[in-house]
Parts: structure tokens; C-alpha cells; sequence
């Protein structure tokens, strides 16, 4: 049995070692582990610190761990501390990660100003681990200026990295004509900043054309209320050669600030918190279901339904009335 009060004071005094078992905590899937994550959040809390969340995606090869190390130095480098919670691939036999980040990233990894945590996502929905969320907060409560969110980039992810931060960054390699194409309407509408990556060497051009087109396609989009005038920006950065980080930090920084003064930025952190509310309760029933006895209820009547004795509707009013006392 772990000291809740103790961890929640060494979290809240910056100790990395205590963040890390913090976050092991709350990621773990035991019970009694559960019941004392709960214990731990809620000792934290109501802390008065208050970090930037940045989201960031992109297809596999885009260069998001080189952007993320470059991005993250530059960061330190300014006095700034950073946390980078990298949702990496699973290994479908073992459940660990596949990448590992940290090996992705041996300088920022060495930074003391700097705390890497790759996480697996655990076959979750959208490739994002399933107490990101909640690592996020322990982050914040343990006094990190940055929260960088990494996911691996399949799709789904993009809406649910969206959910858990300030501001969302799309990277994206130089391309053009049929590959511009292939960027989905609705991600580029959750984007805040979109950062072609790689505007270096032989490809500088194309990066640039890139971002032209880009911009162009940004402008057809409908107004969205959280944004200024000329939001969502696309920018050209060059994670190699660190050409174009502190433009986009202080874009990053523009924008933050934007919707401090104009009341977004606490209003989407409060709808954020009600989303996550919600899907926890979805998440909890149907870990119900999954359970004993529930799990047995559902093959019995499963039969049922198919020997034809019960219709599907009935069954289903059955197990939520009988058996998991909803109505």
C-alpha cells in the first residue's frame, strides 16, 4: 500500500521519480491500484498551476519525436519545464511499447529540465493510452510550464489528443497535388497550427509551396469562435536545422494568450473536463460488462436471442434493468 499523502506531496515538490510511480499508478488496470490513483488525484486536486497543453500529430516518418526533442531543447534552453507523454504502439503480445521515445530522444531524454514518459496505448481507440489524461494532470500538478502530447497518428487519435489539450499542431511532410489531397477536411478543421516539417536541404521549396497550399486550404474553412484573425496559421519549421521553432512558439504563445483574454481558454478546459466526465462513465459500464457476473448474464441471454426465445431489444431491457440496475 502506497502513501497516497506523501506521493501527492513529492508530485506537487517537482520529484521526478514521484511523478513517474504517480503515473504508473493511475495507469495501471488493478483495482486496488485504482482505488489509490482516485485517492491521488484527489489529493491534487485544486492546485493553482496551470500548464500549456499542446497536442501534436502526424503521420508515422513526419519527423514528430526530431520536432518534439528540437522544440523541447529550445524550451528548456529558455528556462522553461517540459513534460513529453508520447503515446507510443503497443506490442500485442507483451502490451509494452513498440518505439520507445526515450531512445528517440537521448538529448531532451538527459535535460534536467525535461521529463519523457512513452506510454503504450494499449490497443485504446485512436492509439491515445487510456489515463493520458489523467498523466497530464500530474504533470501540471507537479509545476511543468509545457505538456507535450505525441500520438502515434492513426487517425481517431487526432480528435482525442484534441479533448486533452490547449492547442493542437498537425506536422506534416512536404508534399503537393494528390498528397495535399490526402489530408482529411476534418483534421485540418481541429488544427490550431499546422507545421510542415523538413523545410530544409533539397526539400525547402516544396516545403514552402506546401505551406502555401496549406494556407490556402485554411482559409476556405469556416471561422471557428476560438480563434483571431488569421488562425489556423500554417508555418514551416525544420526540426534538423531548428529553423522556424521559435517562430512557431511564439504563435503558440499569440494564440494561448488570445483566448486567456477572451475567455476560451478556461471555457474549453471546463467542456474538456465534462467530455472526459462522460467518457468515463461510458468506459466504466462497459468495463462492467465485461466482468463477472455481468459477462455470464450477457452469454446466457446471448443465447436466447439466438435459439429465438428472446428478441434482441428485450434481452438487452433485461440485463440493464435486472442486472445493472439502470432504467
Amino acid at each position: 500500500m502506497q502513501d497516497i499523502k506523501a506521493m501527492a506531496e513529492q508530485v506537487l515538490a517537482g520529484n521526478r521519480r514521484a511523478l513517474a510511480r504517480a503515473i504508473t499508478l493511475v495507469e495501471s488496470g488493478r483495482d486496488d491500484h485504482r482505488t489509490q490513483a482516485l485517492a491521488l488525484l484527489e489529493a491534487l486536486r485544486g492546485h493553482d498551476r496551470t500548464a500549456l497543453r499542446v497536442g501534436l500529430s502526424g503521420t508515422p516518418g513526419v519527423g514528430k519525436s526530431t520536432f518534439i526533442e528540437s522544440f523541447g531543447m529550445m524550451l528548456t534552453g529558455q528556462g522553461l519545464r517540459v513534460a513529453v507523454l508520447a503515446v507510443d504502439p503497443s506490442s500485442a503480445r507483451s502490451g509494452g511499447s513498440i518505439l520507445g521515445d526515450k531512445t528517440r530522444m537521448e538529448r531532451l531524454s538527459r535535460d534536467k529540465n525535461a521529463f519523457i514518459r512513452p506510454s503504450p496505448s494499449q490497443s485504446q481507440l485512436g492509439g491515445v493510452a487510456r489515463r493520458t489524461r489523467e498523466a497530464i494532470d500530474l504533470c501540471e500538478a507537479a509545476g511543468f510550464d509545457v505538456i507535450l502530447i505525441e500520438t502515434v497518428g492513426v487517425g481517431q487519435s487526432e480528435t482525442m489528443v484534441s479533448e486533452m489539450s490547449d492547442l493542437f499542431l498537425l506536422l506534416l511532410a512536404p508534399a503537393g497535388g494528390d498528397e495535399l489531397q490526402g489530408v482529411k477536411r476534418g483534421i485540418m478543421e481541429m488544427a490550431d497550427i499546422l507545421l510542415v516539417n523538413k523545410a530544409d536541404g533539397d526539400l525547402k521549396h516544396t516545403a514552402m509551396r506546401t505551406c502555401a497550399d496549406y494556407a490556402g486550404a485554411l482559409r476556405l474553412l469556416r471561422k471557428r469562435p476560438q480563434d483571431p484573425q488569421d488562425f489556423p496559421k500554417a508555418l514551416t519549421v525544420s526540426a534538423v536545422e531548428q529553423n522556424g521553432l521559435d517562430t512557431a512558439w511564439d504563435t503558440m504563445r499569440e494564440l494561448n494568450t488570445w483566448r486567456r483574454d477572451h475567455g476560451h481558454f478556461e471555457a474549453r478546459r471546463a467542456a474538456q473536463a465534462r467530455h472526459w466526465f462522460e467518457a468515463e462513465v461510458r468506459e466504466r459500464l462497459l468495463a462492467r460488462l465485461a466482468s463477472d457476473p455481468v459477462r455470464g448474464i450477457m452469454t446466457d441471454l446471448g443465447s436466447q436471442v439466438e435459439n429465438g426465445t428472446m428478441t434482441p431489444s428485450s434481452a438487452a431491457e433485461a440485463l440493464l434493468r435486472e442486472h445493472l440496475s439502470l432504467e
